[in-house]
Order: C-alpha cells, then sequence, then structure tokens
C-alpha cells in the first residue's frame, strides 16, 4: 500500500492507495470497489459554524469532512495521479494554494500496521 501525505500551511492530509490483492476497509454506506488499486482519503471543506478547529498558516478555520469515497484504478500510476490532485484539490477548498502543497509518497506493508 502507499500512503500520499500532503503538507502545506502547517497542516497535513493523508489517503491511503491499496494495490492488488490488499482488502482496502470496507465501512457503512461505503461502495464495492472491485479494481486493482483503490484510492481512500478524507474530503473536507470550510465552513462558518460547526466543524472542526483547524490551523492553517496560523489563522483558525473551521472545516467538516465528508465520509470518504473509495475511487478504483486500473493503474498505480494512474491512482497516484488522482491522490495527488484529490490531496491538492482538498488543501485548494480550504484556502491553500495547489501549488504550495508538498505531496509525499510512502510505500508501507499491511503488516507495518
Amino acid at each position: 500500500m502507499l500512503l500520499v501525505r500532503g503538507r502545506a500551511g502547517g497542516t497535513e492530509l493523508t489517503g491511503t492507495i491499496y494495490e492488488r490483492d490488499e482488502t482496502p476497509p470496507t465501512y457503512r454506506g461505503s461502495p464495492d470497489v472491485d479494481a486493482p488499486y483503490v484510492w481512500v482519503c478524507d474530503e473536507f471543506y470550510e465552513v462558518e459554524t460547526g466543524g472542526t478547529t483547524q490551523v492553517v498558516d496560523g489563522e483558525s478555520i473551521q472545516i467538516a469532512f465528508e465520509s470518504p469515497m473509495p475511487r478504483g484504478f486500473d493503474s498505480r500510476e494512474a491512482a497516484v495521479e488522482a491522490a495527488n490532485d484529490h490531496v491538492r484539490t482538498q488543501f485548494a477548498r480550504i484556502g491553500v494554494d495547489p501549488d504550495e502543497v508538498d505531496v509525499e509518497l510512502q510505500e508501507v506493508s499491511e503488516t507495518d500496521h
């Protein structure tokens, strides 16, 4: 499995690409994804009230989370590209320039958890 971690504005977001023969998590409401590579990551956006307080670039903002939606891909390259885009998009949703996001890939095995 690959961890895809984006860092910017003093905060970070990490999602997971499950590779062939690895089992992505299932949870209430999760769709069946029958693909060799599955990307799972939180989605969030800024809200005026409620949500969770997060400090970004030294400023406290409120963010709300959406349920992660697994997405399936036929190739590792397509999954990594989508993961990079997803992480950058989440930061953009809270006012961080996507070009300022440092994205790191970390390969781990299921037994490392």
